[in-house]
Order: structure tokens, then sequence, then C-alpha cells
């Protein structure tokens, strides 16, 4: 492949970084360095000046920078790679680009250095989409889960389940291979289910997280119902601490949903304002409340305000694995006023405590997503042919195709070799007496 440099910082910097990877890394940053860096090791700074070419016109030096030596296979994308730090002026970083493509290299596309760290074996796939949500991230939740999924998080786990199907395909391997044979003991089809069912519990969990996963990288969805007039477009406003919906002593003055966003202790809450839930004849009001409901559904928690004139309406929420959090504010009361914003920080504190939590393993990609529930459904076909009683070649076929949808999440070969399985048996099984 071709050796390839681009600039790695936003302008406007007082620093810039120019990275080079490839196989003449090394060679053409030499070309243009005042120092002697072809035999330098890995791992080390060289401070120096980069020289000008003749093409330029100029005599005096591009800039004062440091040069970073990064050795294969020990670098971010497996390559010898180069990284020049400069003065973050357009014009330098510019100029010394257009020097080094001058001297061999070739202008990387974007993505292309983490494209070349997966094509190198540096990372997995999933561990390379995290990087673009750790770029992304603007909170700690979202840079958390970016983090732990770029250490592996997703990827232990589906190794886990990789070696949970290696030891079910070994059983069943076993049991194909010796069933003919009286003497030798090997392990009957309680254990194959007992397997086969951890491995579906597992992926079921991680389905679960998908939810949370969301919410934490899209922010929070956080409905606010209630009746009427009971200060919903008021609480918005002093979560948000703007003037973002319209409050009025109207009836139905809110017809449609509000939404705004904000940061409470490093999480994203994203709060929707509805209509007020009541028994009315006006059909464009009918549809906000429509809206409401559909809202309060799909939030992962609900605050249901009341004040001393209203109950709190009415709900039917269907029950699914995210039932939302209820929390129930009594407003214009002495420990709870929007108006006022007293209690407002205590139910911020609320908020935080009811958020969903972010352990080392959570889904946040759709693709992910969707491989994980074919790889369910695989290993769901896979019990209930075992539970039937079917032959062991209808069952692995079954984990087979689990096996491939849960190496696609990794964008590696998901296929288990015949030397793995003999491996495992002779590892873990004794099949004599």
């Amino acid at each position: 492949m071709s050796t390839i440099a681009a600039i790695a910082t936003a302008p406007g910097g007082a620093i810039g970084i120019i990275r080079v990877s490839g196989k003449d890394a090394i060679e053409i940053v030499n070309s243009v360095f005042s120092k002697d860096i072809l035999n330098a090791k890995g791992y080390t700074l060289h401070y120096g000046q980069i020289l000008p070419s003749e093409k330029f016109g100029e005599n005096l030096p591009i800039d004062d920078v440091l040069v970073s030596v990064f050795r294969s296979p020990h670098s971010y994308t497996g390559e010898d790679s180069i990284e020049i730090s400069c003065h973050g002026s357009r014009y330098i970083l510019e100029t010394i680009l257009s020097l080094l493509v001058e001297k061999g290299c070739v202008m990387a596309q974007p993505g292309e250095f983490t494209q070349r760290a997966f094509l190198n074996g540096k990372m997995d796939l999933t561990q390379a989409e995290a990087v673009a949500d750790l770029i992304a991230s603007s909170n700690v939740s979202q840079h958390r889960i970016a983090i732990n999924q770029m250490r592996g998080g997703i990827t232990s786990r589906l190794h886990e389940l990789r070696e949970k199907l290696l030891h079910l395909t070994s059983l069943l391997e076993l049991e194909l291979d010796f069933s003919d044979h009286e003497e030798l003991e090997f392990a009957d089809r309680s254990e194959l289910e007992e397997v086969a069912h951890s491995i579906e519990k597992e992926i079921t969990k991680l389905l679960a997280s998908f939810s949370a996963g969301n919410a934490i990288k899209n922010g929070i969805p956080v409905a606010i119902i209630g009746a009427p007039n009971v200060g919903k477009s008021t609480l918005l406003n002093a979560l948000v601490g703007d003037d973002r919906a319209i409050v009025s002593d109207i009836q139905g003055t809110t017809r449609d949903l509000i939404e705004d966003t904000i940061t409470i202790d490093g999480r994203l809450f994203r709060f929707i304002d509805t209509a007020g839930i009541r028994n009315t004849d006006d059909t464009i009001e009918n549809l906000g409340i429509e809206r409401s409901l559909k809202a309060a559904e799909k939030a992962q928690i609900i605050i249901m305000m009341r004040d001393d004139k209203h109950e709190y309406p009415e709900l039917d929420i269907n029950d699914s694995v995210n039932s939302p959090v209820i929390i129930r504010i009594h407003n214009k009361s002495e420990n709870f006023q929007a108006l006022n914003g007293i209690g407002i920080d205590e139910l911020k504190q609320k908020l935080v405590y009811s958020a969903p939590s972010n352990d080392d393993a959570v889904v946040v990609n759709q693709r992910h997503k969707e491989a994980l529930t074919m790889a369910l459904s695989d290993i769901q076909r896979a019990m209930k042919a075992l539970e039937q009683g079917l032959s062991g070649d209808l069952v692995s076929e079954d984990l087979r195709l689990c096996i491939q949808h849960l190496a696609d999440i990794l964008g590696g070969e998901g296929t288990i070799t015949t030397p793995e399985v003999l491996a495992n048996i002779f590892k873990h099984f004794c099949v004599g007496k």
C-alpha cells in the first residue's frame, strides 16, 4: 500500500499535527527533516526543522517541529508511522503536507488511518467504529461508552460467546462421532441445552443494552406528562434554563412536542414537553395528545406532573424490557415549584439516579443490534432443535449461523475450524475411560 499523509488536527489551534503512515513513512520524512531518523527507534521524539524544497524557492526552514517515530507493528495503523508536531498555522501545515506529497506521500482518504489499523489487525470493526464515537462524544457517558468499546468491551463479550459456541459445537461433535460407542462417555443433551441457554441469555442481555446505549449516545428521552396547565412547559424552561416552551394560562397551548437537551452530571437528557392530556373535542389538540402518549411509550423516564387542581393522567404504557421509570411531581406545592425553581436540583438528581447505567459492554450501533437479533434467532432455533431431539447436524448448522452473525459484528471470520473443535475436545473432555 502507498504511504499516506494528512493533517490530523482541527484548524485554529496553537499546535498542529501531520500524520504519515506506510512502508516509506520514515524515509520520506527523513528526506525533509534536518536530522537523520532512518535508524531511530520506535517511540522516540526528535527535535529539528522541516527543510524547504527548491519548488518553494525559500532557504529558510518551514518550521521547528517535533517528529514522533513509531515502528511497525507498534503504531496506531500497524505500519511505520510518523507524527510531525508543528505550529498550528494553516499555511505551515499545508506547506509541510504539500512537501510530503512531493516526496512520495499520497493524501489520505477520510478514515483511512483507522481503516489500515483494522486491516492490519490492530483493532476489530467494533473498535474502529468506536473511534468515530469517541471523536463525536460530548459528555462523560458518551466518552465512557466509546472508550470501553475501543478497549474491547463488546469484543471481549463476543469472544466469550464464541468460546461457549465452540464448547457447544465440540459437545455435538462428540455426540455425532462417538454415539455408537457405549464404552465412551460424553455430554448428554441436558448439558447441550444448558450451554445453549447460557448463550441465549448473554445475547439477550447485549440486545437489551441497545435501548440504554442508544439513549446514552443520543440523549436519554424524558417525557413530561400531565394535564393542561400543571406547569409542564414551565418545568421544561426551568430544566434547560431557557424560555424554550410557550407558557400560558390557556388550556391546550402546547399542541405539539417540544424537545431540548441538557447535560446533567455527564449524562445527556433529551426532554420532551408534551400536550396536556384531557378530554377535548378539539381535533388539533387531540392529535397533540395522541403524540404525547406515543412519546410516553418511547421515553425511558416519564415525569408525571400534577397540581392541586389536576390528578395524574391515566396512561396505558406498553410493557417492555426497558419499561420507563416514572417520577411523580406535585407542582405548586411547598417542596416543588417549577416557576420559582424550587426542587429543580433535587429533580435533576432523581433523573441522574434513574438514568440507565453504561457498563463495559453496551450496544450503541444499529448494525450490531441487527446482527445480534439474527444470532439470537439462530441460537433459539438450535435450542428448539435440542429440545425436540433433532439430529446434531441440524443443530450444528444453526450454531454456525450464530457464530457467523456474531463474527459480522467484529468484521472477522466467523467459521469454527475443525482443528479448533478437536483441540477443544482434547483440552476439556475425556473421550475414553
